[in-house]
């Protein structure tokens, strides 16, 4: 369930990169991809029809870009393995925001990142879900984590560390996994808290993604909206999970959102459209209707 009270404030400066020209065409569309469960299966594949139809969409000059929840370093290598790079990169659930930079040796540098202090909502949740791990990551892309953790969550600087060192991290992201409890279970001692000062997203399992207050993927990517200065009705976001919630509803306020067909209920119900699966290519399905 995602908690976003906050209204974003629309006025950005465009941010200093240094990308190498290419073409884009004039009427553009903003097309903005989840990797797990839409550009990725859950078996870590990815296609030759979804590849093939991201790769005619940069071709034909639309703006193809990443939103992710994953962090920089789990995203990069994602953008690596699909052979094309994209003038903005939304990771971290829209904490951190990467433009194209070629001096940089991966080819991207941070061009806007959102921090908060993790104290409260860790000093909050811990006790109340007995066997949960904990992990912090900052804007470095570093990770600290505390109890069970599985080793795909973590990036390559993880390290395991003590609660006290996890509160005082300035962090970009919270982590939160209950492997004990059912999913109706976890959301129903989630939803108990009242975690009212940070945005969260509770996953497919019991998986709780935490962002600095009024923090998701359709703040970030109204911001890089407004940087390249496509129309709203020029914006795509295709996405399957609740962390995709925000950035479906932006992007059916006046242009496409687009589920994919195993998305849960809630998030069907705030896209404009739907799709195949992931199994089913329904990503390529989606971007194939785009000219």
């Amino acid at each position: 369930m995602s908690r976003d009270s906050s209204e974003p404030q629309l006025s950005f400066s465009v941010p200093t990169i240094s990308p190498a020209p290419r073409p884009r065409r004039d009427d553009a569309w903003l097309v903005a991809l989840d990797v797990d469960g839409t550009i990725m299966t859950e078996g870590g594949q990815i296609s030759d029809a979804v590849a093939d139809e991201i790769t005619r969409l940069r071709l034909d000059g639309h703006e193809v870009m990443i939103a992710t929840g994953r962090s920089v370093a789990m995203t990069l290598p994602v953008i690596e393995r699909l052979g094309f790079d994209s003038d903005y990169v939304v990771c971290s659930n829209g904490a951190m925001t990467l433009g194209r930079d070629d001096t940089s040796s991966d080819g991207y540098k941070t061009v806007f990142v959102e921090e908060f202090d993790p104290t409260e909502v860790l000093t909050t949740i811990d006790g109340r879900l007995e066997g949960a791990g904990y992990a912090v990551e900052d804007a470095h892309g570093n990770m600290l984590y505390l109890g069970a953790f599985p080793e795909i969550a973590l990036t390559p600087t993880s390290r395991e560390a003590t609660f006290a060192e996890l509160c005082g991290v300035a962090a970009t992201r919270v982590v939160v996994m209950s492997p004990s409890h059912s999913l109706d279970e976890f959301l129903e001692i989630v939803e108990s808290m009242g975690l009212h000062k940070v945005s969260y997203n509770v996953g497919w399992t019991a998986w709780l993604d935490i962002a600095p207050f009024g923090v998701t993927k359709a703040t970030a990517l109204e911001r890089v909206r407004t940087w390249l200065d496509i129309p709203a009705e020029r914006v795509m976001a295709v996405g399957d999970g609740r962390n995709d919630i925000d950035m479906l509803t932006w992007a059916s306020r006046a242009g496409r959102g687009v589920a994919m067909g195993q998305a849960p209920d809630d998030v069907l119900d705030v896209a404009s459209e739907r799709t195949g699966s992931d199994v089913d290519d329904g990503l390529a399905s989606a971007l194939a209707t785009l000219r």
